[in-house]
């Protein structure tokens, strides 16, 4: 069995969104995920603005009530979580690096998590975790 993994937002973009080029690859790689990857919180929000800046109102609605039934694990940030993804922002603020993917870096190192669900390969591919010597990157 696989470890479990985390989710990142532009993944999930692509999963939601038929038209986006990554949904297919995405699509396929979320269903063959076992256990269920772990969505983080913070990843809620950026998700919902990312999709209601295209209007898409239905389409996060659905996903909300994906998350009410418990179709996806929501992993809380904890402020363990926080104080890692402030150092992270300070280590790599020349590379831009967005806070919510400073956060699933600190989730993956304190839950021991080297999957990461991501289209964001260029963040994921710069960050450099405690626990291990990079992530696996998925797709």
């Amino acid at each position: 069995m696989k470890s479990r993994a985390l989710l990142d937002t532009g993944f999930l973009i692509a999963v939601l969104n038929a038209d986006d080029e990554h949904h297919d690859t995405c699509v396929t790689a979320f269903l063959k995920e076992t256990p269920k990857p772990l969505l983080p919180d913070m990843v809620v929000p950026e998700l919902a603005y990312m999709i209601l800046r295209e209007r898409s109102y239905p389409i996060l609605i659905d996903f909300l009530r994906t998350l009410v039934r418990g179709e996806l694990v929501v992993e809380r940030t904890s402020l363990e979580d926080l104080a890692r993804a402030a150092e992270l922002l300070e280590k790599y603020a020349d590379s831009k690096i967005d806070l919510v993917d400073c956060i699933i870096t600190a989730m993956a190192e304190r839950l021991k998590i080297r999957r990461i669900l991501t289209v964001d390969r260029r963040d994921f591919q710069l960050l450099r975790p405690k626990h291990c010597s990079y992530f696996e990157i998925v797709p």
